[in-house]
């Protein structure tokens, strides 16, 4: 075992919070046009046959149990070995565990949402691809589930990427070797560590205040709040990014400040027309901060911070739930990804391995407490994927569901168009649909307000 194979604190929590009515796991339905009634049983075939040959779709997790691993090095900011999990080859791999045909469906987002309802199995490699067939025979969808110990949103498109048709991809400059570590480290550093973890303390103390001082007068949302009862529900909305980008000239901003504006407008109209109301609803919204690098998917695992924002959604003009957003994210971005409430995911780092697997259930718990709803964006490469040579026609990213939490919203660009997929808990949002139809009459209303 060596010192990269050791989850770090982050990838543990997320390995620890899992229950059965919360899996934590991230998805990925891709929807392809079929070149012949028999592309989706060729598909599984050929995902089957491409997985044996990734070394990251081997790699199971097993736990840790004991205080000291020689092999280490000595580090006073690395928790101790001792309850932690580490990442290594699954002996007994074998591809078709993994990669499932399923029967021919009419309805490719029903049968991802009972899909998702299912955790993973925690005794192999903790991820699965199942292929959809079209009842039409025009098309097949593929439902990929990476537990998010396993990856963060750009390692998990990596580890799909991989086994999807090869890509024409820009050649990438070769990442610098990394000099080798000794097992017994040079004593010079010592002090230098110690100034670091004690930085570190100081850092989380911030942390904790700001994540107290974010929940001071907010009012709870029930709709977005719910007792766990396993079952999900999944929907996709698809956009045209050149409405979204029309919008983003006139008011300015990013196109992500109007995705996040689209999601506010479009809980307002959901809420109000449900019945719960919307007046003083500003409900906290965690929207995650990759820290990797473009271009690469290493290391292994998750490099995430994240922003936190209220959504405006008692505002009833478009343009002014825009500019609020715009307003909050400028601001999380001047302060920087490793700042504020929104950088709660950074304690991880400061808890030691045991420390995460007795206190899973309360992180759990807690989530709740930190943010409502999950704005999550997984960006996607411009070229077209294909399997196959079937191409992607549609991609809808899914993230986890929180304890306590009812609907997750992740979004995605591909290929000109604007992809959200959604996430919910089935029996509190059973109205699902409306809320996608909401997220579609809010760019509308967005463009009229604009005067475009």
């Amino acid at each position: 075992m060596s010192a990269d194979d050791l989850l770090a604190p982050l990838d543990l929590a997320f390995w620890n919070i899992e229950s059965p009515e919360h899996p934590m796991h991230l998805g990925a339905l891709g929807v392809f046009a079929a070149q012949s009634p028999s592309a989706g049983a060729h598909g599984a075939d050929l995902l089957a046959a491409r997985a044996a040959a990734v070394p990251g779709l081997r790699m199971r997790i097993r736990d840790v149990w004991r205080p000291f691993d020689p092999v280490l090095p000595l580090d006073l900011r690395r928790p101790l070995a001792l309850g932690g999990a580490v990442r290594e080859a699954d002996p007994d791999f074998d591809p078709h565990r993994h990669v499932r045909l399923h029967a021919a469906t009419a309805d490719f987002q029903t049968a991802a949402g009972r899909l998702m309802e299912r955790p993973l199995e925690r005794d192999r490699p903790p991820w699965e691809a199942h292929v959809l067939p079209g009842e039409d025979g025009l098309s097949f969808a593929v439902l990929f589930k990476f537990h998010h110990a396993l990856a963060d949103g750009l390692r998990a498109l990596a580890l799909a990427a991989a086994v999807l048709d090869p890509m024409d991809l820009p050649a990438s400059r070769p990442r610098p070797a990394e000099p080798a570590r000794g097992l017994i480290p040079d004593v010079r550093r010592l002090p230098g560590m110690l100034r670091g973890a004690v930085s570190d303390v100081g850092r989380a103390l911030d942390i904790g205040a700001s994540v107290a001082v974010s929940r001071l007068g907010v009012r709870s949302t029930p709709a977005l709040a719910a007792p766990p009862t396993g079952t999900r529900r999944t929907a996709g909305v698809v956009l045209d990014l050149d409405d979204v980008h029309r919008v983003r000239k006139v008011v300015g901003g990013t196109v992500n400040d109007v995705l996040i504006a689209v999601v506010a407008g479009a809980l307002r109209s959901w809420l109000d027309e449900r019945g719960d109301g919307s007046e003083g609803v500003r409900p906290r919204a965690l929207i995650p901060v990759s820290k990797r690098r473009p271009r690469t998917a290493h290391p292994q695992g998750n490099r995430l911070s994240g922003y936190l924002i209220r959504l405006p959604v008692d505002d009833p003009d478009p343009l002014g739930r825009l500019a609020q957003v715009r307003t909050a994210m400028d601001a999380n971005k001047d302060a920087g990804p490793g700042r504020g409430a929104g950088a709660v995911a950074l304690l991880a780092d400061h808890v030691p391995a045991l420390g995460h697997r007795l206190g899973g259930p309360l992180v759990s718990q807690a989530a709740r407490l930190w943010f409502d709803i999950l704005v999550t964006s997984v960006p996607l490469p411009s070229l077209g994927l294909k399997l196959g040579g079937n191409p992607v026609t549609e991609v809808f990213p899914y993230a986890p569901l929180a304890r306590g939490q009812s609907l997750a919203v992740a979004v995605s660009t591909y290929r000109g168009r604007v992809h959200y997929g959604l996430v919910a808990d089935g029996a509190a949002v059973p109205d699902l649909d409306r809320f996608a139809h909401a997220l579609i009459t809010e760019v509308e209303t967005l463009i009229t307000a604009c005067g475009s």
